[in-house]
């Protein structure tokens, strides 16, 4: 096949392809949203809710067993759904804070992010953590309000404060009918129409066409009181509202509002159609070579994520790579940059959370899972051709230490075998002292990671482990040719990380100061150098 071929068979393939990450506060409903989605693409044929935790049925996307008894997301999940033409890859990313640092990374493989808000509670301290990460990166956003089936807040006021809070306008794509105890569907304003979701098995849904909202079918829906509501509140917004501008959503300046209720399976189908008509398609991504465009021929991609035991029973690692640009074809050889060695990619998995099937080929913004002897680190890069380095991911300096020990000896080499594996997936930082004996520090974003720690080590690796918290609080890589580790005495500890640089640890920013005004030479950086 001919370059020219290749380039044009590639660009059909990217132009059905959208990439996103889903976004919110714990608890807002996403994960149901998740499958709710992976329902309509005809993925799974029973979405099971995550609240039920003592039925046998879990969410799909949540996989691990630590999941399934608490009910929340502690990692990234990736799936991949066909609908209506498009390939669509979710990648559901965790919402609890302490596992905010793999959702920052998992950010960077997404070309949009779909923010879910509570309709109760509106924009919590997560959703502003991560809608920061995605301003950052001037990736576009999508809006959907959850839970309209309960007693929330005013539609209006929740979109005031999308704009407050967030500083972001907004265009109601749809806009609801009734709230709490009265919802009962949407409003479609694009296509005029009205929806309603019947019966639990999510067969019947009903969309009336009607001539716009003054239409009588839309007051027979709704009850005249509601009908009378909805009119005032859709002339508000013809009149006052932002008008609905598509190149300021591409770049990230406006984001599309959906109201529904992802459990009852109200406006996700209105929020899916509209999002795939209106999603970037695989964009590129900036490398030592400038920007890679997706239509480059030759195949390209980056390392965001390293997962052990996706199953316990194989033992396996797997990375995940984001296929910026070219074909991958299974069995493919490839450069891999930082080991400066070729090699071949003969078992590529593409993911419905945990089930797995052997992938033949893939397009930019797929996202593959390459089987890991130990030769992947996240942010490597992989390429033909030309050796391509993809910008540097994210990582972000921990706020929680503790000092870990094994209660059993003999189980030394499970213990660093599982302490080497959770830190090449980023789940942990790993430090080692530079006096006396060589003790192990583990340092963390969030205090649930060192339960996932724990927990992970008894079930995978067959380790009991003891944790001793230690008082640090601030974690800076320091940069100095004549460093002195006697000036790290009183409230600090210098410690090495993992590629031997050395990391000083402070238990308060008055220590902190210290150190710096007497190094005044020294750089103290927030992530390592």
């Amino acid at each position: 096949m001919s370059n020219k071929a290749i380039e044009n068979e590639i660009e059909q393939e990217v132009q059905k392809r959208r990439t996103f990450a889903i976004i919110s506060h714990p608890d807002a409903g996403k994960t149901t949203l998740t499958e709710k989605l992976l329902l309509f693409g005809g993925a799974i044929r029973l979405a099971g809710t995550v609240k039920g935790r003592k039925a046998s049925k879990h969410a799909t996307s949540d996989w691990m067993e630590i999941e399934k008894q608490r009910g929340i997301s502690v990692t990234s999940s990736v799936m991949q759904f066909d609908y209506n033409g498009h390939r669509i890859n979710i990648l559901d990313t965790p919402g609890h804070q302490d596992f905010s640092e793999d959702t920052y990374r998992t950010l960077t493989a997404a070309d949009s992010a779909v923010m879910l808000i509570d309709s109760a509670k509106g924009v919590e301290t997560q959703t502003k953590k991560l809608f920061q990460v995605c301003r950052q990166r001037g990736i576009p956003i999508f809006t959907f309000v959850n839970k309209m089936d309960r007693e929330g807040r005013n539609p209006f006021e929740l979109l005031e404060e999308l704009e407050q809070v967030l500083g972001i306008r907004s265009y109601p794509m749809n806009w609801p009918i009734g709230s709490g105890k009265q919802f009962c569907g949407v409003y479609d304003r694009e296509k005029t129409q009205v929806e309603l979701f019947k019966g639990d098995d999510h067969s019947e849904i009903s969309v009336t066409p009607v001539s716009g909202y003054e239409d009588p079918l839309v007051k027979e829906i709704a009850g005249e009181y509601l009908y009378d509501q909805l009119q005032e509140e859709l002339m508000l917004l013809d009149v006052a509202g932002d008008a609905f501008d598509f190149e300021k959503v591409r770049q990230g300046e406006l984001t599309p509002v959906f109201f529904g209720s992802a459990i009852n399976n109200f406006g996700v189908q209105t929020f899916l159609e509209n999002f795939l008509s209106l999603a970037p398609t695989p964009s590129p991504r900036k490398s030592n070579e400038g920007e890679i465009d997706p239509s480059y021929a030759n195949f390209s991609g980056y390392v965001f994520k390293i997962q052990a035991n996706m199953n316990p029973a194989h033992r396996d690692r797997i990375a995940f790579l984001r296929i910026v640009s070219g074909k991958f074809e299974r069995g493919m050889s490839v450069k891999h940059i930082r080991v400066g060695k070729d090699i071949k990619l003969s078992q590529p998995q593409q993911f419905l959370a945990q089930d797995r099937d052997i992938v033949d080929t893939a397009y930019p913004g797929d996202i593959i899972g390459l089987f890991d002897p130990g030769i992947f680190r996240i942010g490597d890069s992989l390429s033909q051709g030309k050796e391509i380095i993809y910008d540097e991911l994210p990582t972000f300096s921990p706020e929680l230490f503790s000092k870990v020990t094994i209660k059993n000896a003999l189980k030394q080499k499970q213990f660093l075998k599982g302490v080497d594996q959770l830190t090449e997936e980023g789940t942990i930082q790993v430090f080692h002292t530079t006096v006396g004996f060589d003790e192990i520090i583990l340092g963390v974003v969030g205090q649930l990671q060192f339960e996932v720690m724990e927990h992970r080590m008894r079930s995978e690796y067959g380790v009991e482990i003891l944790l001793q918290r230690l008082p640090y609080q601030f974690a800076r890589w320091v940069v100095d040719d004549t460093l002195d580790p006697t000036k790290f005495r009183i409230n600090s500890q210098l410690v090495k990380d993992k590629k031997d640089n050395y990391v000083a640890l402070f238990e308060n920013e008055y220590a902190m100061r210290t150190a710096m005004e007497k190094m005044p030479k020294a750089k103290f950086l927030e992530t390592a150098p």
